[in-house]
Protein backbone atom coordinates (compact mmCIF):
# COMPACT_ATOMS: atom_id res chain seq x y z
CA UNK A 1 0.00 0.00 0.00
CA UNK A 2 1.53 3.29 -1.11
CA UNK A 3 0.64 6.35 0.92
CA UNK A 4 1.31 9.80 -0.43
CA UNK A 5 0.74 13.35 0.83
CA UNK A 6 0.83 16.56 -1.16
CA UNK A 7 1.14 19.83 0.69
CA UNK A 8 2.98 23.06 1.32
CA UNK A 9 6.11 22.98 3.44
CA UNK A 10 5.42 24.85 6.69
CA UNK A 11 8.56 24.29 8.74
CA UNK A 12 11.82 22.32 8.77
CA UNK A 13 13.12 21.41 12.23
CA UNK A 14 16.85 21.11 13.04
CA UNK A 15 18.66 18.00 11.87
CA UNK A 16 19.43 15.45 14.58
CA UNK A 17 22.16 12.82 14.55
CA UNK A 18 23.49 10.15 16.81
CA UNK A 19 25.38 6.91 17.11
CA UNK A 20 23.56 3.57 17.00
CA UNK A 21 24.64 -0.06 16.88
CA UNK A 22 24.59 0.16 13.04
CA UNK A 23 26.64 3.36 12.91
CA UNK A 24 25.85 7.05 12.67
CA UNK A 25 22.27 8.11 11.88
CA UNK A 26 20.68 11.42 10.93
CA UNK A 27 17.05 12.45 10.87
CA UNK A 28 15.12 15.65 10.31
CA UNK A 29 11.49 16.40 11.01
CA UNK A 30 9.41 18.71 8.82
CA UNK A 31 5.81 19.87 8.75
CA UNK A 32 3.59 20.11 5.68
CA UNK A 33 0.04 21.40 5.37
CA UNK A 34 -2.17 19.27 3.15
CA UNK A 35 -4.06 20.81 0.25
CA UNK A 36 -7.62 19.79 1.06
CA UNK A 37 -10.94 21.41 1.78
CA UNK A 38 -9.94 21.12 5.45
CA UNK A 39 -6.10 21.38 5.48
CA UNK A 40 -4.19 19.44 8.14
CA UNK A 41 -0.65 19.94 9.33
CA UNK A 42 1.39 16.72 9.46
CA UNK A 43 4.84 16.26 11.00
CA UNK A 44 6.98 13.89 8.93
CA UNK A 45 10.45 12.47 9.44
CA UNK A 46 13.26 12.15 6.88
CA UNK A 47 16.07 9.68 7.67
CA UNK A 48 19.59 9.43 6.27
CA UNK A 49 20.09 10.71 2.72
CA UNK A 50 16.43 11.85 2.57
CA UNK A 51 17.45 14.83 4.74
CA UNK A 52 19.45 16.02 1.70
CA UNK A 53 16.33 15.73 -0.49
CA UNK A 54 14.53 17.96 1.99
CA UNK A 55 17.23 20.68 1.69
CA UNK A 56 16.03 21.67 -1.82
CA UNK A 57 12.72 22.99 -0.45
CA UNK A 58 11.87 26.26 1.29
CA UNK A 59 8.82 27.04 3.42
CA UNK A 60 5.84 27.64 1.13
CA UNK A 61 7.02 25.18 -1.57
CA UNK A 62 4.53 22.52 -2.63
CA UNK A 63 5.84 18.97 -2.34
CA UNK A 64 4.68 15.40 -2.80
CA UNK A 65 5.88 12.95 -0.14
CA UNK A 66 5.60 9.15 -0.20
CA UNK A 67 5.30 7.93 3.39
CA UNK A 68 5.25 4.83 5.53
CA UNK A 69 3.63 4.75 8.95
CA UNK A 70 5.13 2.61 11.69
CA UNK A 71 4.30 2.21 15.38
CA UNK A 72 6.40 0.61 18.11
CA UNK A 73 5.91 -0.12 21.78
CA UNK A 74 8.25 0.95 24.55
CA UNK A 75 7.41 0.54 28.25
CA UNK A 76 3.70 -0.04 27.55
CA UNK A 77 3.44 3.15 25.45
CA UNK A 78 3.05 3.31 21.68
CA UNK A 79 5.00 5.69 19.45
CA UNK A 80 4.17 6.33 15.80
CA UNK A 81 6.55 7.60 13.11
CA UNK A 82 5.51 8.94 9.72
CA UNK A 83 8.63 8.39 7.61
CA UNK A 84 9.18 10.06 4.25
CA UNK A 85 10.85 7.65 1.84
CA UNK A 86 10.46 9.86 -1.25
CA UNK A 87 10.33 13.68 -1.34
CA UNK A 88 9.80 15.51 -4.63
CA UNK A 89 8.34 18.74 -6.03
CA UNK A 90 4.59 18.51 -6.59
CA UNK A 91 4.82 19.92 -10.15
CA UNK A 92 1.45 21.65 -10.01
CA UNK A 93 -0.24 18.69 -8.34
CA UNK A 94 -2.50 20.95 -6.32
CA UNK A 95 -6.05 19.74 -6.57
CA UNK A 96 -8.25 22.14 -8.48
CA UNK A 97 -12.04 21.93 -8.21
CA UNK A 98 -13.41 19.92 -11.14
CA UNK A 99 -15.55 22.81 -12.41
CA UNK A 100 -12.64 25.26 -12.25
CA UNK A 101 -10.38 22.94 -14.25
CA UNK A 102 -12.91 22.55 -17.08
CA UNK A 103 -12.56 25.08 -19.89
CA UNK A 104 -15.30 27.66 -19.93
CA UNK A 105 -17.63 27.61 -22.87
CA UNK A 106 -18.13 30.82 -24.85
CA UNK A 107 -21.69 32.05 -24.53
CA UNK A 108 -23.33 33.28 -27.70
CA UNK A 109 -26.24 34.90 -25.84
CA UNK A 110 -26.00 38.50 -24.61
CA UNK A 111 -25.05 38.90 -20.93
CA UNK A 112 -28.57 40.02 -19.99
CA UNK A 113 -30.00 36.70 -21.26
CA UNK A 114 -27.53 34.48 -19.37
CA UNK A 115 -28.42 33.06 -15.96
CA UNK A 116 -26.72 34.77 -13.00
CA UNK A 117 -25.06 31.52 -11.92
CA UNK A 118 -24.00 28.45 -13.83
CA UNK A 119 -22.70 25.05 -12.79
CA UNK A 120 -19.31 26.11 -14.16
CA UNK A 121 -18.81 28.69 -11.40
CA UNK A 122 -16.14 27.78 -8.83
CA UNK A 123 -18.55 28.47 -5.96
CA UNK A 124 -20.80 25.65 -7.13
CA UNK A 125 -18.06 23.01 -7.33
CA UNK A 126 -18.80 19.81 -5.47
CA UNK A 127 -16.42 19.07 -2.54
CA UNK A 128 -15.78 15.47 -3.63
Amino acid sequence: MALELTGKLVKVLPEQSGQGRNGTWTKQQFVIETIDQFPKQVCLMAWGDKTGDLAQFAPGDTMRVAISIESREYNDRWYTDVRAWRIEPADGAEQQPVAAAAPRRQESRPAADRPLTTFEDEDNALPF
